[in-house]
């Protein structure tokens, strides 16, 4: 598999995301449902934006272990919240997901009405090998 990151600009570096994401020759490709703070039993968290951001990142990882995949290789990831001041005041938690990851994602952040039950942000991804 070869993956080529298309930035024609330099502002994303900081924000680590990229434009796009062109993918040659892969294995395969896995398509993640979105991922938020549930736990095990099926209990959906109604903990705070943080709490939540690092449950639903560990539960995206997770799925992304379990199927064979790694974290490096996202090349999409979509977020879903209901507050984009809440969820961007917790950035960092993401940011250093992906810089710790090496992963160089295209990206999509949207602010919702609502998600599942207490649920205040969900992950979405696809993964290639």
């Amino acid at each position: 598999m070869e993956k080529r990151e298309i930035n024609p600009w330099k502002w994303q570096d900081d924000r680590n995301y990229v434009q796009a994401v062109e993918v040659k020759n892969p294995e395969a490709t896995l398509y993640i449902s979105g991922q938020t703070a549930i736990n095990a039993n099926g209990i959906s968290s109604n903990e705070d934006m943080r709490t939540q951001l690092t449950k639903a990142i560990e539960n995206l990882e997770t799925v992304i272990r379990e199927a064979g995949y790694e974290p490096k290789n996202i090349v999409r990831l979509n977020v879903y919240t209901t507050s984009h001041e809440e969820f961007f005041k917790e950035w960092d938690v993401l940011q250093g997901w992906t810089v710790k990851n090496g992963i160089k994602q295209a990206g999509t952040y949207l602010e919702v009405k609502y998600l599942f039950e207490t649920l205040k942000v969900e992950l979405e991804a696809t993964v290639v090998r």
